[in-house]
This record gives structure tokens, C-alpha cells and sequence, in this order.
């Protein structure tokens, strides 16, 4: 899947990847796809909670050699 801005958060811990994801999202325009990388293994708590009470849709998660990696659909 393509995606319309890349994020890098690795080496940040939360909840500074979620923080630095609301920044890049609300740049972004409605259905525009942000892909956020992290390291920090409560990403993958915090990443889809935040998406469902924002409203942005998260389309993927995935995990390999310890990196987290998001698809996220700005609302």
C-alpha cells in the first residue's frame, strides 16, 4: 500500500510517537495515509487507541525484529 508521508519515531518513547503522529496527521489531508515506524513496544497499544478516538482509521499493523509499523488513514 502506498502512503502519502513517512514517520519516523524510533528511539522515542511514549507518548511521544503518538504526539509526533497527531502533529503529521493534522497536516495531512482527509484519507491521506501517514506510515508511522516506532520502536517503543506500548505503540501498540497506544497507536490503535489513539487512531479509534480520533476517528483516523488504522488500516495496518505490523511488527518485525522489534520495529512496529502503521498505516494510518487521516479522518
Amino acid at each position: 500500500m502506498n502512503w502519502n508521508q513517512e514517520l519516523d519515531t524510533n528511539g522515542l518513547l511514549c507518548p511521544l510517537p503518538v504526539l509526533k503522529a497527531r502533529k503529521n496527521l493534522s497536516l495531512l489531508q482527509p484519507g491521506q495515509v501517514l506510515r508511522l515506524l516506532a520502536d517503543d513496544p506500548m505503540a501498540a497499544i497506544d497507536v490503535p487507541h489513539y487512531c479509534t478516538s480520533a476517528g483516523h482509521i488504522l488500516l495496518e499493523q505490523s511488527e518485525a525484529d522489534g520495529k512496529l509499523f502503521f498505516l494510518i488513514k487521516r479522518a
